[in-house]
C-alpha cells in the first residue's frame, strides 16, 4: 500500500523516518519564514510540532506569507498552522501558542514545553531572538536561525553558514553582538549574501518579495531534517559555507531590522 512517506524514505538513511517521527521541532515565528518551514517539516515527517507566534494574518502578508489569504484575515497565525498540519497529516501532535516570545523568558518556555530535539527560529525580536539562540545552545537543544531576509530580490544568493561568516547582513551582525554577551557565535543560520536594497517606499517599510522567505524556510526545514535523521547514523553534512566577507562589504543601510 503507498505510504504518504514513500518517496521521502527512498532519499533517508535507514531509521531516518523513524527518527523523525519521534522528533519534537519547536518553531518560533510563523511569517514569511517560519510559515513555510513549518510546511516542509509536517510533509517531512516530524512527528511533533510546537509552534509560537503572537500576530494574526494582515494585509501585508498577502504577498509571501503560506498561510495569509482573503479568506484568514485577522486571524491567528499559530491556530491556521496548527489547522493546516493537522489536514496534511492527522498524526502529528501539534501545540500552538498565541503569544510574544520575550527576552529573558525562553528558558523557561523551552524547559516547561521540551524537551526539543531541534530549534527554529524565524523570529524579529531581536532580544528576543538573541535569547532563544543562547538558551537553545545552552540547554544544548540544536537550533538554526533566521537572518534578514527583507529588501532583497535574488532567492539564489541565500546560504546555509554559521553565524560568524555571515555577511552583508545588518540583522546577523546585530546578532552577533548581541550573542557576544552570552559568549556564543556558532550558530547555523540562513542568510542572504545580496547586498540589502533601497525599498522606494516610507523610511521602515520593509521591503519583501513572495520568491525569497519561501526558500529561507525551506533551506531551515532541510538542515533540520538531515541533522535529524543523521543524529542516528554518526554522520554529518556540512554546511554551505558563505563567500568570505564582512558587513562593512554591504554598506550602511536604513533598514536593519528586516522582518521575516
Amino acid at each position: 500500500m503507498e505510504d504518504r512517506h514513500d518517496r521521502t524514505r527512498s532519499l533517508l538513511p535507514q531509521g531516518a523516518m523513524e527518527k523523525l517521527a519521534a522528533s519534537r521541532v519547536l518553531v518560533a515565528g510563523l511569517g514569511g519564514v517560519g510559515s513555510w518551514a513549518v510546511e516542509a517539516l509536517a510533509r517531512s515527517g516530524i512527528g511533533q510540532l510546537v509552534l509560537v507566534d503572537y500576530d494574526q494574518i494582515s494585509p501585508s502578508n498577502l504577498n509571501r506569507q503560506l498561510y495569509a489569504l482573503e479568506s484568514t484575515l485577522g486571524q491567528a497565525k499559530c491556530l491556521l498552522a496548527r489547522d493546516r498540519i493537522r489536514d496534511i497529516n492527522p498524526a502529528i501532535q501539534v501545540q500552538s501558542f498565541h503569544r510574544r516570545l520575550e527576552a529573558g523568558q525562553l528558558a523557561d518556555f523551552l524547559t516547561q514545553h521540551g524537551p526539543f530535539d531541534y530549534v527554529v527560529d524565524a523570529i524579529d525580536s531581536l532580544d528576543a531572538k538573541a535569547d532563544l539562540l543562547a538558551q537553545a545552545v545552552n540547554l544544548g537543544i540544536p537550533v538554526i536561525s533566521s537572518m534578514g531576509m527583507g529588501n532583497r530580490l535574488d532567492p539564489t544568493a541565500l546560504c546555509l553558514s554559521d553565524l560568524s561568516k555571515t555577511h552583508t547582513d545588518p540583522l546577523a551582525k546585530r546578532i552577533r553582538q548581541a550573542l557576544r554577551a552570552y559568549d556564543l557565535e556558532k550558530i547555523k543560520v540562513v542568510f542572504s549574501k545580496e547586498k540589502p536594497s533601497r525599498p522606494r517606499a516610507p523610511r521602515g517599510l520593509i521591503g519583501s518579495l513572495p520568491t525569497l522567505p519561501p526558500v529561507a524556510g525551506f533551506l531551515m526545514a532541510s538542515q533540520v531534517v538531515r541533522d535529524l535523521s543523521l543524529a542516528s547514523t554518526g554522520l554529518d553534512l556540512p554546511l554551505d559555507q558563505a563567500d568570505e566577507g564582512e558587513d562593512q562589504k554591504g554598506g550602511q543601510v536604513d533598514q536593519d531590522n528586516d522582518r521575516t
